[in-house]
């Protein structure tokens, strides 16, 4: 038994090696790009200058938009599988496979949201991964189990797309901050889902979870207001 555990803890130390190769790897492209990426980044906070009411009813939108989009996520992320056992009467292994498909699409979500918000812009991507959604999550606690859980997953993808773009354009609105919005970003994200997997718990204990997607399902109609975001990049 004590070998097994030494062959573990060797095991262990072999992943950590490898991420330290991977950083390693990392920091020194890093230090290639950085030089070029840092002075691209000084020229244009050099050449933003936003008025304050145009930065502060950007950031108070983008939060407006964070709240529907984390909270309308860990609905899913936190209650999906007592959702799935509830309507559906799976078990709780059943209902993990369906929740580690949804979990799957977000994260697919996330990598692509980056490169297609720098292609259609992104106001646009933010606009159509959080309000584009809405048919969807009207829908899906009315669907049997598979076409459900395929309108979920889609749903997640399609709205973990808009968090790179979010963060992104928060860095064009406060070009001069990047480090700090990076923070507040995460931090208001993170903020946000907590807060909301209570409130939900909450909820759910007194109607029911069912009910509780199908008043869920309204939160993306909350992205119509990203039609209002200003143009970060003039």
């Amino acid at each position: 038994m004590l070998e097994r555990g030494q062959i573990s803890i060797e095991w262990f130390a072999f992943v950590a090696l490898a991420g330290m190769l991977v950083l390693f790897a990392v920091g020194r492209w890093y230090i290639a790009v950085g030089a070029t990426r840092a002075a691209a980044r000084k020229a244009r906070a050099q050449t933003s200058n936003l008025p304050r009411a145009t930065v502060r009813r950007g950031m108070a939108l983008l939060i407006l938009l964070m709240t529907s989009k984390f909270v309308y996520s860990v609905s899913l992320s936190s209650y999906y599988t007592f959702f799935l056992i509830e309507k559906f009467n799976l078990t709780m292994a059943e209902a993990n496979i369906c929740l580690f498909i949804f979990l799957a699409a977000m994260a697919a979500g996330t990598l692509l949201g980056g490169s297609i918000g720098d292609r259609i812009g992104r106001r646009r991507i933010i606009l159509w991964s959080i309000f584009g959604i809405l048919p969807l999550t009207l829908a899906m606690p009315w669907l049997p189990l598979i076409p459900g859980v395929i309108v979920a997953a889609l749903a997640g993808m399609m709205l973990a797309s808009a968090f790179p773009a979010m963060v992104v354009y928060a860095q064009d609105l406060l070009p001069h901050s990047t480090g700090m919005v990076a923070g507040l970003m995460f931090g208001t994200a993170f903020g946000i889902a907590a807060f909301g997997a209570a409130g939900l718990g909450v909820l759910a204990d007194q109607i029911g979870i069912i009910a509780v997607y199908k008043i869920c399902a309204l939160l993306p109609a909350l992205g119509v207001v990203a039609l209002f975001l200003p143009d970060a990049r003039h």
